[in-house]
Formats: structure tokens, sequence, C-alpha cells
């Protein structure tokens, strides 16, 4: 798999159209119904801010996944330490090459780019019912270290 950084909005927002779906399914209450064209102008305008690295996976001339990152910088607080991390906003890979290693492909290459950059810390989050989520995660060696929890009224 060719991995590349992108500014092709479009590529992301058709990408991105399975695990916006997934999100609709397993949490209807809070995920608007995609709409192309409105998640291609965010990610238009996301992709002008240099925090933000999009990556794109190719295999054989066709478009298998991406990722989207963001260089995150915490300040100290008298609570909390600096630190700098990646964190990864979304990361997919279309329905027909999962299970191919082309997920643990990305991680790689999110990996790479922190190595550069001096960072130690990956860090993401996920919905609880995404189970799949959670074990490919879990495989890629990430460790749960704060669960966020909701009460509806």
């Amino acid at each position: 798999m060719k991995i590349s950084r992108t500014f092709d909005a479009g590529k992301i927002a058709k990408l991105n159209q399975s695990v916006h779906q997934l999100h609709v399914e397993l949490y209807p209450q809070h995920f608007q119904t995609y709409d192309f064209h409105q998640v291609h102008e965010f990610f238009k305008k996301v992709m002008k801010d240099d925090r933000f690295i999009f990556l794109l996976g190719e295999d054989e001339g066709q478009h298998v996944g991406f990722a989207w990152l963001e260089i995150k910088q915490y300040s100290e607080t008298v609570f909390k330490k600096a630190y700098e991390s990646i964190y990864v906003h979304q990361i997919n890979i279309a329905e027909s090459y999962k299970n191919k290693g082309f997920g643990s492909s990305l991680m790689k290459e999110i990996y790479s780019i922190a190595r550069t950059n001096d960072i130690n810390t990956i860090e993401l989050d996920y919905w609880n019912d995404n189970t799949i989520a959670e074990s490919f995660y879990e495989k890629e060696g990430f460790v749960t270290y704060r669960k966020m929890a909701y009460k509806e009224l």
C-alpha cells in the first residue's frame, strides 16, 4: 500500500462515508446523516490548518483508506504536565480492503510521523459500541487510560 499526505478533501470525504454511516447506525441520536457536500466543505476548511494531517492509502490505483490526524500541544497547568501528541480523529479502510493489513500500514505511517516530530504519544478515541475499532486498537497495542460516561435525562 502506498501512503501519502493528501489535501484532496473530496477523496477523504468519500472514504469517510462508511465510517460516518457506522457512527450514525450506532448512535443516531448524536450523528447527522452523511452529506457528501457538507463533509467535503468541512474537510476543505480543516485541511488549511497545519495542525491537521490527512493520509491517503492507495493500492493498485484504488483509494483504500485514510487517516485524519492532529498534532496537539497540551500546555502545563497546575494539574497536568505539558505534552504533545498525535491525535487520531479517524482512520478508516474501505470495506472490501478490511482485514488485509491496510489499517496496520496506516498506523505504522502514523508512528513514523510521530517519531519524525519527536512525539511519543498517539491518542485516539472510539465509540463504546464500535467493537471492531476496539479490537483493532488493542491489536495495535493501545491501552485505555481514561473513560468517558454520560447520562441522558
